[in-house]
């Protein structure tokens, strides 16, 4: 793992984003955005908060297995309850547990909840800060202490506030982080309380930011300004009530905008964000600043005409420094960047302008308009450029396949049947299963088709399954994306099938799960 530098980027996606209504990941969903916020150069990545819930703790019990290149798992808890010793507090034990590098515990600034909420005395608060930072920096980990509320509690006693983040540093925190956890600071006030902070504690904090007021990227860039030296947020700005602050639109403003070198090939934050976004199930702001789509359309005419003749008066970056692309409503070149990063990231030879990028981009563009999405499905985008690139040999030849479901209502019994007919070479399989559900019963005959030629398909488990309405005012004629995560305990990928049939939907997700791994082994 990298030293970490002095300027860090802190994602809480997998914990305060998942606080967002609507946001929920499965523990493979957030190994798989762990290991991409990893690759993309994200420094700390906070995984859940041990102990609170078997997800959790299955994140940590996974990601302790796994290699990381440029991030540290962050476990993240409270301070000890008040009146108890910090070895004795179980939640303080379960952050040990988690045998994450770095550890992150939020205790309270605000007399007001420390008295009302808490119900302890402003003494026995601090004493819970310094105790617990003291314990967990005795086990060997490294600690970032956020200091919760620490804005609305600075504007009715700052002396109290600065004394709570003192009791962190002064028990040896490596950074504590300003919160502003209600989201209802603005630009300047922050400044002006950042700068008191550091030269309060004489060291550099870190910044969490809400947006509850739309402010969330604003207030975490001032607070850089004023000295701050990490910044928390989520990706996409999921989170609670409103949301956190956007990683995804701070760090190109603070790379591109603010000069600071943070190492990070942006080129890949807007395949990053639209992962995140299939991920959870929820649909991509069209309209983000940076990766939206909408980012660098241009439809007006005269917009049109000076972009084409100098794209920066209307735009104000060049769209592939973060992964986007320009638009324009009477051009159909637009896209060919996107397909040829993407062929080269899988090792396929591709030449802008050639034949086969213009047939691949007409493909993508016309799967697309059905409601296909490939950021999270890679593995059916790789099968589709090895299909224009002649590289792509089905493994099987498709007859028919069947589903039936029966249940019996009086005494409440239901069972769901398969039945898979395909070629082989020239051989034929007929193969009936019964599954749970329509899925699993096609996922098993179709298994029992192929398993005495590939027998390797045993290696290959269905790990997560996600499906989206696309067109959902056409009621239950809606057309439907299924996404399905597959894994061979090693690694793991997405494939999408998209149908106005559910079952179809399913089925050409499943096919080319399976295919993916066939062909890699064969390749």
């Amino acid at each position: 793992m990298n030293p970490t530098p002095a300027f860090t980027l802190y994602d809480t996606t997998l914990r305060d984003g998942t606080q967002g209504t609507g946001i929920s990941f499965s523990v493979l969903d957030k190994i798989r955005i762990a290991e991409k916020l990893d690759a993309f150069g994200v420094h700390y990545i906070e995984g859940g908060w041990p102990g609170s819930n078997p997800k959790d703790a299955a994140f940590f019990t996974e990601a302790a297995r796994r290699p990381w290149k440029n991030a540290k798992i962050t476990a993240f808890g409270m301070t000890r309850r008040g009146k108890m010793r910090v070895e004795e507090d179980p939640q303080v034990q379960m952050l040990l547990d988690a045998q994450t590098p770095a550890v992150t515990i939020v205790g309270k600034t605000w007399p007001l909840h420390v008295i009302e909420v808490f119900q302890v005395s402003l003494e026995e608060n601090l004493a819970m800060i310094h105790d617990t930072v003291a314990h967990l920096k005795a086990h060997g980990r490294e600690v970032l202490y956020d200091a919760e509320h620490f804005f609305d509690s600075y504007r009715e006693d700052p002396a109290y506030s600065l004394a709570t983040i003192k009791a962190a540093k002064d028990a040896g925190a490596d950074l504590v982080v300003l919160c502003d956890t209600n989201g209802g600071s603005l630009p300047e006030f922050v400044a002006e309380v950042t700068a008191a902070a550091i030269a309060a504690l004489g060291c550099p904090v870190g910044i969490h930011t809400h947006n509850d007021s739309g402010l969330g990227v604003a207030n975490a860039l001032v607070a850089v300004r004023a000295g701050a030296c990490q910044v928390q947020g989520t990706i996409n700005g999921y989170g609670e009530r409103v949301g956190n602050c956007d990683l995804v639109t701070v760090m190109p403003n603070l790379q591109l905008k603010m000069g600071m070198e943070l190492g990070l090939d942006l080129r890949g934050l807007r395949e990053l964000s639209a992962f995140v976004d299939e991920l959870a199930n929820v649909p991509h702001n069209i309209r983000a600043p940076y990766v939206g789509q909408a980012a660098f359309t241009h439809k007006g005419g005269l917009h049109v005409h000076a972009v084409q003749k100098l794209a920066r008066t209307y735009e104000h970056i060049d769209p592939a420094l973060v992964g986007n692309e320009r638009v324009i409503s009477i051009s159909d070149m637009s896209g060919q960047s996107n397909v040829l990063a993407r062929a080269e990231a899988l090792g396929l030879g591709l030449s802008k302008g050639s034949p086969e990028v213009h047939a691949i981009l007409a493909e993508v563009k016309r799967l697309e308009s059905l409601g296909y999405e490939f950021e999270a499905a890679e593995a059916s985008f790789e099968l589709l450029v090895r299909q224009f690139l002649g590289k792509r040999h089905p493994f099987f030849t498709l007859r028919e396949y069947h589903c039936s479901y029966r249940h019996a209502g009086k005494d409440d019994w239901n069972k769901c049947e398969a039945t898979v007919r395909i070629n082989i070479g020239e051989q034929q399989e007929y193969t009936v299963e019964e599954g749970d559900g329509p899925v699993n019963a096609l996922d098993a005959a179709l298994r029992k088709a192929l398993r005495p030629f590939y027998p390797e398909i045993d290696k290959i488990q269905l790990a997560d399954y996600k499906v989206r309405i696309i067109n959902g005012q056409a009621g239950t004629a809606a057309r439907t994306r299924v996404l399905i995560t597959s894994t061979d305990g090693h690694s793991t990928w997405g494939t999408v099938g998209v149908s106005d049939n559910i079952i179809e939907a399913s089925w050409l997700a499943l096919v080319e799960g399976l295919e993916y791994r066939v062909a890699r082994d064969r390749a």
